[in-house]
C-alpha cells in the first residue's frame, strides 16, 4: 500500500472514530454549559423572589470557578487511573444532581453553597474530555477535533438560553413550583441521564473498542506512539514552564478571556432585560442572538488566523472590540435593539479571540513544559471566572448600575489585548546577528 493510500486509509479510521465518539462528547458539553451559566437567565425570577441583590448573584456566579480550581487537577489524575466511562458517570451524575438541588435554595448561604458544589462537580470535565481525546487522536489531528468541542459553548447559548427562557416563562407556577425551579430540574435532569449513557456507550480507549478491528486498534497505538508530544512529561516541567518569563503574562491574558466569557454568559439576560424586554421568553430567544453570531465569528476568525498565519493582531482585535462594546452598553441599555447587537459584538469578540487564543502557549513553552505550562495558564484565567462576576455584582450594588461595571470589565479585557500585543511585539535582531554577514 502505498502513502496515498495510507493517508486515506488512516483519514477513514479517525472520521469514524470521530462520528462515534464526538455527537455524545458534544451533546454532554453543551448540557454541562447550560447548567453552568442558566442562572444568568434564572436570576430575572429569583433575585426578586428570594431577596438577592446583585451582590449575592456576582459572588455566588463566580464561586463556581472556586471549586471548580480546588478539584480539576484530582479530578484528571483520577480519570487516569479509573478510566474515562465512570469519570465521566460520577461527573454528570454529580452536576445534575446538584443542578436540581438548586431548585430548593431560599438564602444566600445556600446558594453560595451549591454553586462551589456545582463547580466541584464539574471539575475536570472539560480536562478530562481533551484528555480522553488524546486516547484516540494524534497531536496531528487533535487540533480540528478539539475546536470542534469548542463549537459546544455557542450552541449552549444558542439553545440554552431560549430552552430557560421558555421553561421560566411556560412553567411558572406549575404544581406549585416557580418557572426557575422549573428550569433547574429540567435542566439538571439531562445531565444525569447522560452520565448513564456516556458510561454504556463510551470506551475508556481503542483498546477497549470493540466496534474496531484489531488492525484499526494497533493503527491507532503505532500513530499515538510516533506522533510528537504524546511523551510523558518530566517532574520537573512545571518548574521549567515557570522559567519561561511570559507565563504569568499569558495567565493574565487568559484571566481577561475569563472575565469577558463569563460577563456574557451571567449578565446577557439581565442587560437585554435592563433594555426594557420584561418577558422571560423573549430574553431567551433574543439571548440566543450573539451566540448564533458567535459561532460564525468563531470558525470564520479561527481559519483567518491560520490562512494568515498571525496571532497577535487576530487575537487583541477581537478583545478591542468586545471591551468597547461593552464599555458603550452604558450608553443604550434603554434600547433592545442596540444593547443585543453590541451583545453580538462582544459575543463574537470572545468567540473570535477564544480560538486564536490556545494556538499561542505552545509556542512560546518549551515542549517538555506545554502541559505544566498550559495548566497553570488555565488556572490563572479561572480565578478571572470567579473575579469578574463578583467584581460586577460588587460595583452593580455599590454603584446601581451595570453600566459602571461592565466599563470595569472592559477595563481588564483590553489590557489582556494590549498584553497579547506587547508579549507578540516582533523582536529587533540583536546587533550580533547584524553584524554578520549575509
Amino acid at each position: 500500500m502505498n502513502t496515498s493510500d495510507e493517508a486515506a486509509g488512516a483519514g477513514q479510521l479517525y472520521t469514524r472514530i470521530a462520528w462515534r465518539l464526538m455527537p455524545l462528547l458534544l451533546l454532554c458539553y453543551v448540557v454541562n454549559y447550560i447548567d453552568r451559566v442558566n442562572i444568568g437567565i434564572a436570576k430575572l425570577q429569583f433575585s426578586d423572589q428570594l431577596g438577592f441583590d446583585a451582590r449575592v448573584f456576582g459572588l455566588g456566579a463566580g464561586l463556581f470557578f472556586i471549586g471548580f480550581l480546588l478539584l480539576e487537577v484530582p479530578s484528571n489524575l483520577l480519570l487516569a487511573r479509573i478510566g474515562a466511562r465512570k469519570t465521566l458517570l460520577r461527573i454528570m451524575l454529580l452536576w445534575g444532581l446538584v443542578t436540581v438541588l438548586t431548585m430548593f435554595v431560599r438564602t444566600p448561604w445556600q446558594f453560595y453553597t451549591l454553586r462551589v458544589l456545582l463547580g466541584a462537580a464539574e471539575a475536570g470535565f472539560f480536562p478530562g474530555i481533551i484528555l480522553y481525546l488524546s486516547y484516540w487522536f494524534p497531536a496531528a489531528r487533535r487540533a480540528r477535533i478539539t475546536a470542534l468541542f469548542f463549537v459546544a459553548v455557542p450552541v449552549a447559548g444558542l439553545v440554552g438560553s431560549p430552552l430557560s427562557g421558555w421553561i421560566m416563562h411556560g412553567m411558572d407556577g406549575i404544581a406549585g413550583l416557580k418557572g426557575w425551579q422549573w428550569m433547574f430540574l429540567l435542566e439538571g435532569l439531562p445531565a444525569m441521564v447522560l452520565g448513564v449513557v456516556a458510561f454504556r456507550c463510551l470506551d475508556d480507549g481503542p483498546q477497549q473498542a470493540r466496534w474496531l478491528t484489531a488492525e484499526e486498534r494497533a493503527q491507532v497505538a503505532r500513530d499515538l506512539a510516533q506522533a510528537p508530544g504524546t511523551e510523558r512529561t518530566a517532574h520537573g516541567s512545571l518548574r521549567l514552564a515557570f522559567r519561561e518569563p511570559r507565563l504569568l503574562l499569558l495567565g493574565m491574558i487568559s484571566f481577561g478571556s475569563y472575565v469577558l466569557a463569563n460577563t456574557i454568559a451571567f449578565y446577557s439576560p439581565t442587560i437585554i432585560h435592563n433594555a426594557g424586554v420584561s418577558n422571560v421568553l423573549q430574553v431567551g430567544l433574543l439571548s440566543a442572538v450573539p451566540s448564533a453570531v458567535g459561532i460564525v465569528a468563531m470558525l470564520y476568525w479561527g481559519r483567518h488566523s491560520d490562512r494568515h498565519a498571525e496571532r497577535r493582531w487576530h487575537y487583541a482585535l477581537p478583545l478591542f472590540a468586545a471591551a468597547a462594546s461593552l464599555a458603550a452598553m452604558k450608553m443604550v441599555q434603554l434600547h433592545p435593539l442596540w444593547a443585543v447587537a453590541l451583545l453580538s459584538v462582544a459575543t463574537a469578540g470572545h468567540f473570535a479571540s477564544l480560538s486564536v487564543f490556545w494556538s499561542v502557549p505552545p509556542t512560546l513553552l518549551p515542549p517538555q513544559a506545554a502541559a505544566a505550562g498550559i495548566a497553570v495558564i488555565s488556572s490563572i484565567g479561572a480565578l478571572g471566572g470567579a473575579v469578574g462576576p463578583a467584581m460586577l455584582g460588587y460595583v452593580t450594588s455599590l454603584t446601581g448600575d451595570l453600566g459602571t461595571g461592565l466599563q470595569v470589565a472592559a477595563a481588564m479585557i483590553a489590557c489582556a489585548g494590549l498584553l497579547m500585543l506587547w508579549i507578540l511585539r516582533p523582536r529587533k535582531p540583536s546587533p550580533d546577528a547584524l553584524a554578520q554577514p549575509h
